[in-house]
């Protein structure tokens, strides 16, 4: 899956995808901005390391400061996720939510699970990881994680509710977030867009079963307009469309 910028960007212009939803897109791994119903920020992951700079430029082209960010709701443990979370809480104060089940690698506590590739992904994973590196990216930094999220949690102050699910597959402790009173999915990496703009599973999974049945309840909550997916095309409209023609079963292969 490609992602829509260049590498080494200095800035990125947030993209409105939905009533107070900000589409922030970076070559690895997209970041989206919430404004919060009490003012402020939640940041929906935070990209590869050393992509603070760029996050924090996008609130101040919002409006706001360093102080404006609140809430930082990781989707999962990879490094394109989480990789700039403890820069922002260092520059920020803002608080990290996650998946209890992610916490632990999150924290650097224990070991994160290897993904198991299917021959395509391997071939791809190569190429992500070898621009990785050719972009010099620092070095992951661990983070606390101040609230672990369950299924059926509710974050607080967003504009409408925003409901939890536990979506594993991805990895253990992969989540969602579904706000349907504005049909909007954050689906993490369960869910991307292929360069055809097709909804396909996200690669990399560390178990690819469990991962399509995630995939599959996504693709079934009702009323999904927008998808907010972290690598490739946010879907502004017509979401569920796209998702129920998705094929996740022969994805990868």
């Amino acid at each position: 899956m490609n992602d829509s910028s260049a590498a080494g960007q200095a800035h990125a212009v947030p993209v409105p995808v939905a009533p107070d939803v900000w589409h922030l897109p970076f070559p690895v791994g997209h970041v989206y901005l919430v404004g919060l119903s009490g003012g402020g920020y939640a940041a929906v992951d935070t990209g590869l390391p050393g992509s603070a700079p760029v996050i924090l430029d996008a609130l101040v082209r919002l409006g706001g400061g360093p102080g404006a960010l609140r809430q930082i709701v990781l989707t999962h443990s990879h490094i394109d996720h989480m990789g700039s979370a403890a820069d922002l809480v260092a520059a920020t104060g803002a608080r990290v939510l996650a998946g209890a089940a992610d916490a632990p690698y999150i924290r650097g506590t224990a070991p994160e699970p290897p993904p198991v590739y299917t021959p395509a992904e391997q071939a791809l994973h190569e190429q992500v990881m070898a621009g990785i590196a050719e972009t010099g990216t620092p070095p992951l930094r661990h983070v606390e994680v101040d609230v672990a999220l369950h299924e059926g949690d509710i974050l607080d102050d967003w504009p409408g509710p925003a409901r939890v699910l536990h979506v594993p597959g991805h990895t253990p402790g992969s989540i969602a977030l579904h706000l349907p009173a504005n049909g909007v999915l954050f689906p993490g990496d369960n869910i991307g867009a292929g360069p055809d703009g097709r909804i396909v599973l996200g690669p990399f999974n560390v178990d690819r079963a469990v991962a399509i049945a995630s995939f599959r309840r996504l693709a079934a909550l009702p009323g999904v307009d927008t998808l907010c997916v972290p690598h490739g095309t946010p879907v502004r409209t017509g979401a569920a469309r796209a998702l129920a023609a998705a094929t996740p079963e022969t994805d990868w292969l």
